[in-house]
């Protein structure tokens, strides 16, 4: 018994000096070599950073986009989604009133047609992405505040559309910061 003690005690020494120390400086290191160098790729306007590219945004004003709800409010350190389930009664209430908010909004658009990404939080409650779908149908609502042809706005989310990587792996999503930030490029 004392040796399997011993034996247990230098193993938990060693996992504790590579998974705190080696393994942590290891990813550091590699870090380094990526976008932003580990602390994440900003997106910069005029010299000012005005979000984060990997990172989901909360936008209210109905001339913009709008991303996809958060369970989290858009916090970046308490990322996590809501662990109710689809069948929780406190879930569907939730769903309801961003589909309500949503027609509020977009009265133009029928109930069956919103589709799901706009109203349901993703899995980490960051995502920076909707689908061309939720792009597409917001369109209408912001050609008329902006007072910008539907199609000059239909072309620009035609533009923004990310292929799944190697065509394989995902679907085709928008990035909402940076289809925002295109759309205030238009005149």
């Amino acid at each position: 018994m004392k040796q399997n003690m011993l034996t247990a005690i230098r193993l938990t020494i060693v996992c504790i000096v590579f998974f705190i120390g080696i393994y942590s400086l290891l990813i550091l290191g590699a870090a380094q070599f990526a976008p932003g160098k580990g602390k994440g790729e900003t997106v910069t306007i005029n010299n000012r950073v005005v979000g984060w590219k990997l990172l989901g945004q909360k936008f209210t004003d109905d001339k913009y986009f709008q991303s996809r709800p958060s369970a989290v409010d858009y916090n970046a350190a308490g990322a996590g989604g809501s662990n109710k389930g689809p069948s929780n009664p406190d879930y569907l209430k939730q769903v309801q009133e961003r589909i309500d908010s949503f027609l509020v909004h977009n009265p133009a658009v029928k109930k069956a047609d919103i589709p799901s990404d706009l109203v349901t939080a993703s899995g980490a409650g960051l995502d920076p992405d909707i689908s061309p779908e939720g792009a597409k149908v917001q369109v209408s609502r912001i050609a008329a505040v902006r007072k910008i042809p539907v199609e000059k706005i239909n072309a620009l989310v035609e533009k923004s559309i990310e292929a799944p990587l190697a065509g394989l792996f995902g679907t085709k999503k928008v990035n909402v910061l940076q289809l925002n930030i295109e759309l205030d490029k238009l005149k």
